[in-house]
């Protein structure tokens, strides 16, 4: 089985094609470049590499949200138009999800947290000692929150994602020792990632049309927050 993986949730501009458990390639960035500009790009330049015929391609995993609302939307258009050129199923990949998937083997607690500003997280629980179990979806919290739920238990806890330098000190304060955060290699999001997941998520059956997906932002844009205000004051 082959899958594209696309992630352009945050900063990081992510493409990745995965053949069953290997990794044929991914070409990853960490900077400040518009995702629109650095996408297509990045698939053209594996499909040269690789050499790969991108209609032997079963399905398109692609990072659905949360995340940058601008990022979400561009990789989502990306996807669609890649399906409906492809005639390829999407599989659509809660951000954080994938980001969790990436620490295989961790016997604590994983936690990613996106800065979503405003002192709140893009965030997510789980566990992957064995296999990948989902304790809390994918949801915006408040930090404050987000630390009430690990207040109520012993367990260490990994956090990951560009989220850690904004909280970091706050995340140790409130939780001390049981606090722990993920390497560089394995801190911020990954196209392979999403890839990965995203085949089991097709096996089992998450698929969806082109015309059917869409992102999930889980909260309004400052611009539909804003917009809203101003109706209510009318």
């Amino acid at each position: 089985m082959r899958i594209l993986g696309l992630e352009s949730s945050s900063l990081v501009a992510s493409v990745a094609l995965l053949e069953d458990d290997v990794v044929i390639a991914e070409y990853t960035v960490n900077y400040k470049k518009t995702h629109s500009q650095t996408l297509l790009p990045m698939l053209d330049e594996i499909v040269q590499m690789t050499e790969q015929d991108l209609t032997t391609l079963d399905g398109i995993a692609v990072a659905a949200g949360p995340g940058s609302f601008t990022g979400l939307r561009i990789g989502s258009a990306t996807a669609k138009g890649l399906g409906l050129a492809l005639d390829k199923p999407l599989v659509a990949v809660p951000t954080v999800d994938a980001m969790a998937y990436q620490l295989f083997g961790c016997r604590y607690r994983i936690c990613p947290i996106m800065d979503a500003r405003r002192r709140q997280v893009y965030t997510g629980i789980y566990s992957f000692e064995e296999s990948f179990r989902v304790l809390k979806e994918a949801c915006a919290l408040s930090l404050e929150d987000l630390m009430k739920i690990f207040e109520e238990s012993d367990d260490k806890i990994v956090f990951l994602g560009d989220g850690v330098p904004v909280f970091r000190e706050a995340i140790r304060e409130t939780l001390g020792e049981r606090a722990l955060f993920a390497p560089a290699p394995s801190s911020r999001q990954r196209a392979a990632a999403v890839a990965a997941l995203g085949m089991e998520y097709f096996r089992e059956g998450k698929i969806q049309s082109s015309d059917e997906h869409a992102p999930n932002y889980l909260r309004m844009s400052q611009a539909e927050r804003e917009r809203k205000k101003r109706e209510s004051h009318d």
